[in-house]
């Protein structure tokens, strides 16, 4: 007897935690969430896209993004949207890391631990855009975290070799991405019954293509990492600006950079249809 009332206590803490992660509210931050994930994609698209036309010396990264938000009119209450937004999809992948997430296989260890992963990363972002918000100082580009990061780890013995396995990760990730969206798989994740016959085609073209292009942007990161690695210099790894504009110096010139840039835009777009029609 009383050994049963501790395990009362746990079930009906459980019972709680998973009713908070299914509750309106909940569904209401992850959605908010999405959008501002595809706000952050959309302008660091049409940032690259105006570096690509030789108009903009912005950093096309998401420090580059706030820098571009906070410089209109509504820009204040947009970064706060930010901040409630990564927030949410903070808390929102935490509850899926503990209670499992939605549709198949959503309660596999994998798909935990995934969660929790991203759970960590959205809470890094929604910090740096609170301190931004807050003016206490933007947050580093892209270029100089990854450069810092590969200098400091290859300090240390094995840097080299932990630095490589990242950018190799970092290719496996890219390249996952851009299967997972030919092969449209995000259609699991979505309630396309919700939507009409056009719609759905419409939503499918975007989560493919601009899945394809984030992609792109994670494998090239990754290449850099390994470059860098493997030449001992921390200077050649990249962010996501000088991984987008290192697009130009191939045989296809800007436009290869065009091309992904508008598919950040589209991927942008699709996060926002997520924020609407994404099974929660």
């Amino acid at each position: 007897m009383v050994t049963s009332l501790p395990r009362r206590k746990s079930r009906a803490a459980r019972s709680a935690g998973r009713r908070a992660a299914n509750s309106r509210g909940m569904r209401f931050l992850a959605r908010a969430g999405f959008t501002a994930r595809g706000i952050t994609y959309g302008i660091i698209g049409w940032i690259a896209l105006l570096i690509a036309f030789g108009k903009s010396r912005q950093q096309a990264d998401r420090t580059g993004a706030l820098h571009v938000l906070s410089s209109t009119p509504f820009g204040g209450v947009a970064l706060w949207l930010l901040v409630v937004g990564f927030i949410g999809l903070a808390l929102w992948r935490l509850s899926e890391a503990a209670y499992g997430a939605a549709g198949r296989g959503g309660r596999k260890a994998t798909k935990r631990i995934t969660s929790l992963l991203r759970a960590v990363i959205y809470a890094v972002l929604a910090y740096g855009v609170l301190k931004y918000a807050l003016g206490l100082g933007s947050p580093k580009s892209s270029d100089q975290q990854s450069v810092d990061l590969t200098a400091t780890a290859m300090k240390h013995p094995g840097g080299r070799i932990l630095v490589v396995i990242i950018g190799l990760a970092l290719i496996g990730v890219g390249i996952h991405l851009a299967y997972q969206a030919w092969k449209k798989e995000f259609r699991h994740e979505l309630e396309l019954g919700r939507m009409h016959a056009r719609t759905r085609r419409i939503v499918e073209w975007l989560g493919q293509v601009g899945g394809i292009a984030r992609g792109v942007v994670f494998a090239t990161v990754g290449v850099f990492l390994v470059v860098a690695a493997v030449e001992v210099k921390p200077g050649q790894a990249k962010g996501i600006d000088s991984s987008l504009r290192a697009l130009t110096a191939t045989p296809l010139g800007p436009w290869l950079l065009v091309i992904v840039a508008l598919g950040l835009i589209l991927f942008g777009v699709f996060s926002c249809c997520e924020a609407r029609w994404r099974r929660l």
